[in-house]
């Protein structure tokens, strides 16, 4: 895969820096940390870049650009800390739909998500089974003219921004279940509430939900393939913004760090100080490497050896996120662990990177699985 930025890419890259730092401000961001409600504002010019759009085929109003353009992207918006659901929506909701084989609602779908008409987030989580992709207590039967939907989802990223949610669960014959449902169907209850990187997520409860034939978007190897490939992309994307989160915090923290004195020297200065922002930078430059191999990975036709990259680009930027933000804090000293810096925006933002899509405990766990089947 070539990672030399084209031209077009790098105007990408650098027009949504600027609109990132025009948008995103600290000031802002304290603003949303209180609003459930999506700003509108910055989503539309999410969508006026390209950024929703960014893989989703030209077939379907997007600009179809192949893996690699998620690191110059998401890079810029982890380095500017967007919240938004742009991982749930425009990467995780889109390839699941483009691997699902629904052709009448990629048609309908896809185009909303690349302009931003519609938001859609994947609900596959269930309580009490932690990061286990198939579901289990959901269930979904053969109705009259259709299905019915009864269960229940948890941690569903950006859930309650969402137009509709893909919903995972198990057939009659427990087999997995693709269903689209909207947002105003009747029988569903959500529960939205804020998480600790100043995101949303929201627990799905459903009850009786009716949804006709069209709901169903595959089923059986099908949409499990579905579900694994929209997770994998989600996790390349992921480590995208991992590692601008970091380049971000460790420029933020050489800048405090030459600003303070202490002896009338700045602290810049001293050599173990020194010596930390060179671990600091070193976890960075490795996050940043593991984020090309996921991004790689993408394109790799062998299955478990996909698994087992974007498994270790998981674990890597898990890793390398709570060093750099422990070791900024710390250099920080007192102030690290005050709220008007937004040092703690992104100590939190690369703390919570290993609770996402699998932490690393299962990570581990897959590439151990994968080894024992190779």
């Amino acid at each position: 895969m070539d990672f030399v930025l084209s031209e077009e890419q790098r105007m990408l890259a650098d027009s949504l820096r600027r609109r990132v730092g025009e948008l995103w401000t600290l000031s802002r961001r304290r603003q949303a940390r209180t609003n459930a409600a999506l700003d509108a504002t910055a989503w539309s010019a999410l969508a006026e870049l390209g950024v929703l759009g960014l893989t989703i085929s030209s077939d379907h109003e997007g600009f179809g650009e192949d893996p690699a353009s998620l690191l110059p992207v998401h890079g810029e918006l982890g380095r500017g800390l967007v919240a938004e659901p742009v991982i749930p929506s425009a990467v995780i909701a889109a390839t699941v739909l483009a691997r699902a084989g629904n052709d009448d609602a990629e048609a309908r779908w896809l185009p909303a998500i690349a302009s931003g008409a519609a938001i859609l987030t994947l609900a596959y989580l269930e309580p009490g089974r932690r990061y286990a992709a198939r579901p289990a207590n959901t269930h979904a039967t053969r109705g009259a003219s259709g299905w019915i939907l009864d269960g229940e989802k948890s941690a569903v990223w950006h859930g309650g921004a969402a137009t509709a949610w893909i919903v995972s669960a198990a057939d009659e014959a427990g087999a997995t279940v693709l269903l689209m449902v909207p947002r105003d169907v009747p029988g569903v209850a959500v529960l939205d509430t804020p998480t600790m990187d100043a995101t949303r997520a929201a627990r799905l409860t459903f009850t009786g939900v009716q949804l006709d034939d069209s709901a169903l978007l595959a089923q059986g190897h099908a949409a499990d393939a579905a579900i694994e490939a929209g997770l994998q992309w989600g996790i390349a994307a992921l480590c995208a913004q991992a590692a601008g989160a970091m380049e971000r915090l460790l420029a933020l923290t050489v800048d405090y760090l030459r600003t303070r004195k202490q002896f009338n020297q700045p602290l810049a200065a001293f050599q173990a100080l020194q010596h930390k922002l060179a671990d600091m930078a070193i976890a960075k430059e490795l996050a940043l490497s593991m984020a090309y191999v996921s991004v790689a990975a993408l394109t790799e036709p062998d299955a478990a050896e996909r698994r087992r990259r974007i498994s270790a680009a998981k674990i890597e930027a898990a890793r390398a996120g709570r060093q750099v933000g422990q070791l900024a804090v710390q250099l920080h000293g007192g102030m690290g662990m005050t709220d008007e810096l937004e040092l703690g925006d992104y100590f939190k933002r690369l703390t919570a990177v290993d609770l996402l899509l699998g932490d690393t405990a299962y990570h581990y766990a897959q590439m151990a699985a994968q080894e024992r089947t190779a």
